[in-house]
């Protein structure tokens, strides 16, 4: 569970919604607190039983780059409305939703696309489905199929666990316990919780099957011709580090590892991730210009 460090929103962040042709995802948008928008937009997928909010840490240091930056609730997800299809839920239902977002937010300019955990599976679906032309995309402590570890163990758990006995049982059996070891603040805690049970039981559990499930398309991507970044925590306990030092070489992709960081690099280390994602987007856009001027 990604857990934000404080809730308050930086100078220049606002909450908005945005509407698109898949329905309304709520957001949370960052423009530059001082200087103009001259760069492309960007946009920030969360994971699996995260929000728009486990990036409210980076987006000022982001917009100040001078760009528009978009973090979002997928659908079903906190503050987005959810269907209580599961087929609304897979990876590509997901991934043509983001091709939805960025076309709206882009407003015609290419789009960095962030995906952090389940997050990337979803964007690296969007990335492949061809309907959008991304500006770079970045797997954040994602892998090139379903996760590993203790966190499939907790996935299939929820996988079970939701259509039998709902959101507040999985709360109080294991997301409160967690967060209380862990010593988290009673305001982060009021809010981990409300953003739990305003999930979707539906999506939630479909995803939580698709994160253990979802197949290795490190290939297929390989064939999109998109700037790509692999950024992970030194200690994740998400996908093993070898596992995405692989994939990162594999697809002939940057790698970051972040120092200090786990699971979570957006959270636990906000200015190192922040400085790797400008430099990053910057390199991406100077290889873009170079090779239209040429």
């Amino acid at each position: 569970m990604s857990t934000p460090r404080f809730l308050h929103l930086p100078p220049g962040v606002t909450p908005r919604k945005i509407e698109t042709d898949r329905g309304m995802f709520a957001a949370l948008e960052a423009l530059p607190a001082t200087g103009v928008v001259e760069r492309w937009p960007a946009i920030l997928l969360p994971g699996l039983t995260g929000s728009k909010e486990d990036f409210i840490a980076v987006l000022q240091t982001l917009a100040l780059s001078g760009r528009r930056v978009l973090a979002v609730d997928l659908r079903g997800q906190y503050e987005t409305p959810g269907l209580d299809d599961p087929a609304a839920y897979t990876c590509a239902a997901l991934g043509a939703d983001v091709d939805a977002l960025a076309q709206r937010f882009g407003d015609g300019e290419p789009v960095h696309l962030v995906g952090h955990s389940f997050g990337g599976l979803v964007a690296r679906e969007a990335a492949i489905d061809g309907r959008t032309k991304f500006a770079s995309f970045t797997l954040m402590g994602s892998g090139p199929a379903g996760i590993t570890g203790r966190r499939a163990g907790h996935a299939r758990w929820l996988t079970r666990t939701i259509p039998l006995s709902g959101l507040e049982h999985v709360w109080h059996a294991g997301f409160e316990p967690e967060a209380l070891a862990a010593g988290v603040p009673d305001d982060i805690l009021a809010f981990l919780r409300q953003r739990l049970l305003s999930n979707s039981p539906t999506g939630l559990a479909r995803m939580a099957d698709e994160v253990v499930s979802v197949r290795d398309r490190t290939e297929e991507l390989r064939q999109i011709e998109v700037p790509t970044l692999v950024l992970y925590g030194e200690h994740d306990d998400g996908w093993p580090a070898e596992t995405q030092q692989e994939m990162a070489a594999a697809l002939g992709a940057d790698c970051v590892v972040v120092p200090g960081a786990a699971h979570s690099p957006a959270v636990e280390a906000p200015e190192t991730t922040a400085a790797a994602l400008v430099r990053f987007w910057n390199e991406a856009e100077s290889h873009t210009l170079d090779t239209r001027a040429t």
